[in-house]
């Protein structure tokens, strides 16, 4: 869900000037004075650096001038004949150095300390991310049997199934909901949720039911339920119903007596039961908005828009896989939990990056000064997301009963799929989606194909989205969205 954060209304620019008329041809008859005896006509640069000042004296590298200057539709021919100069990049260059640089500063915090700004509903997003894997907790008992396919316990596989089905289909639907929302159009992004959301449970069930052998329909029947609270969950997240989201899964804390001792079958079929009922209702009135009809003959975003949204999701989905997975399932318990509970942090660093790049933009003068600063900022965010990380693995190792200590190598491989997983959500909130889709993709391709290939693939995957998230975001132009 994180990998939308940052879409929001399309900013518009000032217009730019028309170009200037030309003079009328002097009549040969009449004994009119030469108007400009020593050569000193004003130069129509001048005017468009005036009517572009508050522009061009915050840009931070002249390529900022130039794409606004393509933007507005302002072509090569355009630039010869009416400023003189070859193209926009020269002119965006001469304008950038008439305009003294002046920085406007950065708007007061309207309360408490910066750093503490949008923390609380990040947490809040990490805490519903993570109650939901009580009902496993629940249901494991329920869901025992003998040994399944790929030396994985029974009914392993249509919960995998049906959880990667659901991934994808509702990482797509997020994005689709989002460009909505930032149009301005919260019952479209209702509609879209009230279409997309149920289709996404159906798909999720019939694709855990397609994989379900014998002896699995337990697994199956629970995965259709899994199916169906993510497409509810997608709808609370998305609309921002975090905090009804949480209360429809309190009914969940009663799974931690079964960390200790044994409940009663009624009681692990209850509890999952209700919280999935309440969730259901809780999106069903979210979804209110978009029972009505749209607007006659308005569009929507382009479907094909939100594949790569669902690629990453699936992508990212496996590698999380294979994170939990790894040697045994009691050795990456600690990692899930861990990895899911770390997914809070990470969206508010992604918030606290976006708004130092703003900030920078605003105070620095040069595009040096603006690339060493982000940078320093991106080292900084991905190593307090890691250092963040490891901590929870080593507080879910002590705290999960039964989990050894992972060794150093699955600490080490855990930290480069936390890499990969932030470095990607980073490079999708800045529109990158595509290449970060794509790495992903390949890494878990690599790890799946090859498990003790598993390492080299992650560290791959982190150091070419490093590479990619240092080239580009360290461009002023990526930040003015």
């Amino acid at each position: 869900m994180s990998g939308s954060l940052w879409l929001k209304p399309p900013t518009t620019t000032p217009p730019l000037p028309a170009p200037p008329r030309p003079a009328p041809a002097p009549d040969p008859a009449a004994a009119v004075p030469d108007p400009d005896p020593a050569g000193t006509a004003p130069d129509p640069l001048d005017a468009l650096a005036v009517r572009l000042d508050a522009f061009v004296a915050a840009a931070v590298h002249p390529d900022e001038i130039a794409a606004l200057l393509e933007s507005d539709g302002m072509t090569d021919d355009h630039i010869r004949l009416a400023y003189g100069r070859n193209d926009s990049f020269e002119l965006a260059e001469d304008l950038y150095a008439r305009v003294r640089r002046c920085h406007p500063e950065p708007p007061p915090p309207d309360g408490g300390p910066a750093w503490a700004e949008g923390l609380g509903g990040c947490l809040l997003r990490g805490l519903v991310f993570a109650l939901p894997g009580l009902a496993y907790v629940l249901a494991g008992p329920l869901l025992a049997g003998p040994q399944g396919r790929y030396g994985l316990p029974a009914g392993t596989v249509p919960l995998l199934a049906g959880a990667v089905t659901g991934w994808v289909w509702n990482q797509a639907l997020s994005h689709r909901a989002y460009t909505w929302l930032g149009l301005g159009d919260r019952a479209a992004a209702a509609r879209a949720l009230l279409a997309g959301a149920p289709a996404g449970a159906l798909a999720g069930t019939a694709v855990a039911l397609f994989a379900a052998r014998d002896g699995e329909l337990p697994a199956a029947v629970f995965a259709a339920g899994q199916s169906l609270y993510l497409a509810a969950a997608t709808v609370l997240l998305v609309l921002g119903r975090e905090r009804a989201l949480l209360a429809a899964l309190l009914p969940l804390l009663g799974a931690l007596p079964a960390l200790r001792w044994d409940l009663p079958d009624p009681l692990r079929v209850a509890l999952p039961g209700l919280s999935l009922a309440a969730a259901c209702l809780v999106a069903a009135r979210a979804l209110r908005p978009g029972a009505g009809r749209g607007a006659a003959g308005r569009g929507g975003p382009p479907l094909a828009a939100s594949v790569p949204y669902g690629l990453f999701g699936l992508g990212s989905g496996v590698l999380v896989l294979h994170a939990g997975l790894g040697d045994s399932l009691a050795t990456g318990t600690g990692a899930v939990i861990a990895l899911t509970l770390s997914m809070g942090p990470a969206e508010w660093l992604l918030h606290r990056f976006r708004g130092a790049g703003l900030t920078r933009l605003r105070t620095l003068t040069t595009a040096r000064e603006f690339r060493r600063a982000v940078t320093g900022t991106l080292v900084l965010c991905l190593g307090g997301y890691l250092t963040v990380l490891l901590a929870l693995t080593l507080a879910a190792t002590l705290l999960w009963p039964d989990t050894p200590w992972p060794t150093p190598a699955r600490l080490l491989a855990l930290l480069l799929i936390g890499t990969v997983l932030w470095l990607g959500l980073l490079l999708q909130a800045f529109g990158a989606v595509t290449a970060a889709a794509a790495v992903c993709l390949l890494a878990a391709a690599a790890q799946t194909l090859e498990p003790a290939a598993g390492p080299l693939a992650a560290g791959g995957a982190a150091a070419v989205l490093a590479v990619l998230s240092r080239v580009l975001l360290v461009r002023p132009t990526a930040h003015r969205l």
